[in-house]
This record gives C-alpha cells, structure tokens and sequence, in this order.
C-alpha cells in the first residue's frame, strides 16, 4: 500500500487521505477518488473547497462529531456550497466532554461482558469503538450508506480524523473486503500526522482541555486498538456483516459499496 499517494495535502486539514489504493483480499485494489477521510474540516480555505469538490467532484460531507462539537464550531465552510450535502450523524456519547476517546470513563467489564479483561489502554479504547455501534447503530449505518452513494466522493470526518472516523472507514473497507492488514495500516496512519492534528485542535477552546488533560502519547492510534475492535465484531457476531444485518443492513447495501470502492 503507497501510503504517501494517498495523502491529500490541504492548507485547512492536516490528516485527509483518500481510501484509494488499498489492497482486497481477492488481489484488488480500492479506487481513488471515491470515499476521503479527515480531521476537523472547519479551516478549509477557498483553494481547499474548489480542489475538493472541482478535483475530488465532492458532493456528501459525513460529519460525525457531536453536537456540542458542531454546535461550538459550526458545521463549516463546505455547508455553504451547494453542491455538497452535509450529513451530521453523530456517534454520540463520546468520551471526554466534546471529543474522541476519553479511556477515564470506560467500565470494560459492562462494555465487553464476553470478553476477559484485556490490558487497560487496550480495553478501554475498543470498548469505546464498541459502544458507537451499541449506542448509536442508526448512525453507523446511515453513515455508511451515505458514504456507499455513488452521485460523487464522499469524505467522512470527526475532529482529529482518528477514532471515530477510523472506524467508520474500518468498516467500510471490511465491508469492500480490504485485507485485514490494510485496515489497520490504514487506521495506523493518523500518527503520521498526530503531531500536527493535536496542534490545530489546541488551538480551539472546544477541545484543548479535553486534549491536555491527557499525555500526547495516549491519543496515538495503536494498531492492536483496531485490530481488537474489528475481534470483537467477528467474535461476537461472525464478523461486521452479521452485526450489520441485525441492523438493517442488505446485501444491496454491502453491493453499492463495493461498487463505490471497488468499481
């Protein structure tokens, strides 16, 4: 997987990258130009708008941050733009007061009854990842499917573009059958960048306390985080399709996002 010809340098966003490029389990590739994933999108310049919907023919932003979130900062620039449709589908309740993962406020044994007690860090997170599905399943999939559409690219993002929208674009590419191994290098990458994606979120109010008030290390995305979330889904319901069909989700939904990202 060239990772480097799947960032998207913007001057408003610092971790965009495209979901194009990434390996099948059938010996295909995901195509380029289809689905984008990001942090924060609310500094986007003008240059930044006119090369994501000219460039990328943009149409649907999927916005999963809460409401306070969206509420303090505004829903962005691209919510001015005709062309795009803005999709809030929050993933709600999130940890911290405003943001990603906050590890403090999990109970493992209640979020992962099945499972034995795994190492703190590593619960705590999955456990998270796990109660967006739990808490707000019509979310997931109303996220999914709209990233699924195929009137233009979609980019799903949160406010570093690391937990959240690191599930979600898990899930999809599970969905399109991407390796396993490229899921998690995928997921992986934000550390790349998290240096620079925790530095524009300090400069906000809305999320400084909640960032500082752990060490900078803990918010790295560790691969065995994802890699223990996506065990659980195939422990506890035969992999995300079955948890996907207790929740409304068809084959026709899993064919149009193939077809978006294998197409």
């Amino acid at each position: 997987m060239n990772l480097k010809s799947r960032w998207i340098d913007l001057e408003g966003a610092v971790n965009v990258r495209d979901l194009g490029g990434i390996p099948t389990r059938d010996g295909d590739v995901t195509r380029f130009g289809r689905i984008l994933r990001s942090d924060n999108l609310q500094a986007l310049t003008r240059g930044d708008i006119a090369r994501l919907v000219g460039e990328y023919k943009l149409r649907h932003v999927v916005d999963l941050r809460s409401t306070p979130e969206v509420t303090l900062e505004g829903p962005g620039p691209l919510s001015g733009v005709p062309e795009v449709t803005h999709h809030h589908l929050t993933l709600f309740p999130e940890g911290g007061r405003r943001t990603d993962v906050e590890a403090d406020t999990i109970d493992g044994d209640k979020v992962l009854p099945w499972h034995e007690r795994q190492a703190d860090a590593e619960l705590r997170v999955t456990g998270f990842y796990y109660g967006y599905l739990r808490d707000r399943p019509d979310a997931v999939v109303r996220a999914l499917r709209t990233m699924a559409r195929d009137d233009g690219a979609a980019v799903v993002h949160c406010a570093a573009g690391k937990d959240r929208t690191g599930v979600l674009c898990a899930l999809a590419l599970e969905v399109a059958g991407a390796t396993r191994e490229a899921i998690v290098a995928d997921y992986a990458a934000t550390g790349e960048r998290l240096e620079l994606v925790l530095g524009r979120l300090r400069a906000s109010s809305t999320y400084r306390d909640d960032l500082d008030s752990r060490p900078a290390d803990d918010h790295m995305p560790r691969p065995r985080y994802i890699e223990q979330f996506l065990g659980v889904l195939d422990e506890r319901f035969g992999g995300l399709l079955g948890w996907l069909e207790r929740n409304g989700w068809t084959d026709d939904d899993s064919e149009m996002m193939r077809a978006r990202l294998l197409g």
